[in-house]
């Protein structure tokens, strides 16, 4: 019981790193900004990457989160 309770943290922990490590370009000022860009631009690379990466730790946590509410109840 204990153990996934410590893996929820270690994964929220990666997970809080990996969305403050996406772009700054996707912040809350540059949707109101008067750009002419459409705002949509493909990721490669590395931000692929990081991208992905949060997705999966997301569905991660929400499993453990659910497993938790499981054995706890």
């Amino acid at each position: 019981m204990q153990a996934t309770l410590i893996i929820q943290i270690i994964v929220s922990l990666i997970l809080i790193i990996l969305v403050t490590l996406q772009s700054k370009d996707s912040s809350l000022g540059t949707a109101f900004s008067s750009s002419t860009q459409s705002g949509f631009h493909t990721k490669r690379g590395p931000e692929k990457m990081i991208y992905l990466a949060t997705i999966i730790f997301s569905v991660i946590f929400l499993i453990l989160s659910f497993l938790n509410i499981a054995i706890w109840k």
